[in-house]
């Protein structure tokens, strides 16, 4: 199969023909004299690798060992028939697809029959002759070819597919356990190619999944590459394993560190920019290693530890590479786990919203609060939303999860209005990237508003700078067309990504939230607080409304008070709580106010 990759990615028909001689030709026949005359043969119609076999109760282990492209097989052999080995060839799972040309000097058509029922592929007559030998054993190794390329090769990228990945995989494993050599597989997960898809469609995903090939197949042709691993051959063993994912196999591995040079490099090559069609696209990738025997000894072990520890990389982040450990495998089931509850969690009504206040600085009146996510598990108690939101937005239940959080937040600050007389709060909500590339977003929040009985100036959208940044044009015809609703827009995190002026000018924002990255250790003399002065500065001249988030000290307040911020969110008045007790809150606080 080797000597076929790429077959019909040429268009030139010798080099088609040239291919097609690198293939392996195997013979089994107990007449020595007829495999030296089909071997001569053969060589000077320029075919190179050839196997000759007389022992024919050898033939499953020796067809097991080199895997020939093509079988040349005598039907009647003392001990083990041909027929027999035919047979055994259909019944084993690796060798079922191979093509054998039967070689019989019988006339009868039942044997003719039996063969063809059994899988043979074509009939040469003894003794053979060497135009049709020659004719017979390029046809059959043409269509192998092309069959090979429909079954094996993935047909945007032309890489081979996860059947043939396998293939090579279980091949490596049994060649390793032979010689007490290491097999690697790099399992290669691209990060956020689904917004690709969904912001810039489907035809730009495609081009961009073939540029990665690409740059896939050159990062292994590397020199430095090839002198760290010593095989040359390595490019054949980058494989499309279906969507965004990609894998190599590395056979022979000298020694375990080398891998990491090698996952370094491919994160080197897939960082750049792509220029697609006008557009300029980032992805990074998250991959995970796994080496036989210690993570595995079988291809199924070794693709799954390797899928794990690829999974593990993206949630510290991505654009990393992770070697699989039973650490991670630990984790991983943990986090399998998690996922499982969370898919049942809304349904079981485990969620609740707190309620952060948001308290005016000259005043110290309270103006409104953040809704934040609490899940009350069953078994695991109150877990907060960093550890299961990551969760929700890898599974696509994000979207479910967060049109139950704005439709709770407005029925909830609706009910304080009518039941409590709360009229002048406005509650802040978070969306998440994948509810903002909806298209029907601001239908849905105009629905909920509608259904809730809350006026949209009571509401107030915050979305994060890498939102804006992964897709600005989508973003500001969303966030216009709920401003045009009444709605209020909030940018949250900023000081975190790009921080781009550009984009404050274009998005239709009305209040600006300054990480709380720049209060921690804050001393009030330092590089943080001359940052927050000129945000302050900024927003101002903007006419933007500024939060400060994670206030916990009087120094930090002061501060804050001196600069001019607006609004603060922070322990310093309240943590976020629950329904009932944030009503307590309010009391307290337009008594002391």
């Amino acid at each position: 199969m080797e000597a076929l990759d790429g077959f019909y990615h040429s268009h030139d028909v010798e080099e088609h023909y040239s291919q097609l001689k690198e293939a392996v030709i195997m013979m089994v026949d107990d007449e020595p004299i007829m495999m030296e005359l089909v071997q001569a043969y053969l060589e000077e119609e320029g075919y190179r690798n050839f196997i000759t076999l007389n022992q024919s109760s050898q033939a499953l282990q020796v067809l097991n060992r080199e895997r020939p492209d093509v079988l040349l097989l005598d039907l009647n052999m003392p001990g083990v028939e041909g027929f027999d080995i035919l047979d055994r060839i259909r019944a084993c799972r690796e060798l079922r697809h191979m093509p054998v040309i039967v070689l019989t000097s019988s006339t009868d058509p039942e044997s003719k029959l039996k063969a063809l029922a059994l899988g043979a592929a074509d009939f040469l007559a003894k003794p053979v002759d060497q135009s049709e030998l020659m004719l017979r054993i390029r046809n059959t190794l043409t269509v192998k070819a092309y069959h090979n390329q429909l079954a094996f090769y993935d047909e945007l990228t032309g890489l081979p597919n996860r059947k043939l990945f396998l293939d090579r995989l279980d091949w490596a494993i049994r060649r390793a356990a032979r010689g007490e050599q290491q097999v690697a597989v790099i399992h290669i997960g691209l990060n956020k190619f689904k917004q690709v898809n969904e912001s810039l469609g489907p035809q730009v995903g495609d081009m961009l999944l073939k540029l990665i090939s690409k740059r896939l197949l050159n990062c292994v042709q590397n020199d430095a590459v090839l002198n760290r691993l010593g095989n040359e051959e390595l490019w054949r063993n980058v494989s499309r394993l279906g969507g965004d994912e990609f894998s190599i196999l590395v056979p022979q591995v000298p020694h375990a560190e080398n891998i990491g040079l090698l996952a370094r490099s491919v994160l080197d090559a897939l960082g750049g920019v792509f220029e697609i069609d006008g557009h300029e696209v980032c992805v990074s990738a998250s991959m995970g290693i796994a080496v036989y025997p210690g993570d595995g000894a079988e291809s199924d072990a070794l693709i799954k530890h390797a899928g794990v520890a690829a999974g593990h990389a993206k949630q510290r982040g991505g654009s990393s590479y992770q070697f699989y450990s039973k650490e991670i495998n630990g984790l991983s089931r943990e986090r399998f786990r998690l996922e499982a509850d969370l898919r049942r969690a809304l349904e079981r009504e485990e969620f609740e919203l707190y309620y952060q206040p948001k308290i005016q600085v000259s005043t110290g009146r309270l103006i409104g609060m953040e809704a934040l996510l609490r899940w009350h598990h069953p078994r695991d108690g109150m877990i907060l939303p960093h550890k299961f939101i990551p969760l929700a937005e890898e599974s696509d239940l994000i979207v479910p999860i967060g049109d139950w959080v704005i439709d709770q937040a407005c029925r909830q600050n609706r009910q304080w209005q009518s039941e409590y007389g709360i009229q002048d709060l406005k509650i802040a909500v978070n969306v998440s990237a994948q509810q903002l590339r909806r298209h029907h977003l601001s239908r849905s929040i105009k629905d909920v508003l509608s259904a809730s009985g809350m006026l949209p100036d009571h509401l107030m959208v915050e979305i994060t700078e890498s939102m804006v940044i992964e897709d600005t044009e989508n973003c500001v015809q969303i966030l216009y067309e709920l401003r045009d609703h009444g709605v209020h827009i909030s940018l949250d995190d900023f000081g975190t990504g790009y921080s781009s002026l550009s984009y404050l000018k274009r998005l239709p924002i009305d209040e600006l939230k300054v990480d709380r990255s720049f209060l921690v250790d804050f001393q009030g003399d330092d590089d943080s607080s001359a940052i927050f002065k000129a945000i302050i500065a900024l927003s101002h001249s903007l006419d933007l409304t500024v939060v400060a988030e994670g206030v916990e000290t009087e120094q930090q307040l002061h501060f804050l008070r001196e600069e001019r911020c607006d609004l603060i969110q922070g322990h310093y008045f309240s943590k976020p709580l629950s329904a009932n007790d944030f009503l307590k809150f309010v009391g307290q606080r337009r008594a002391a106010v």
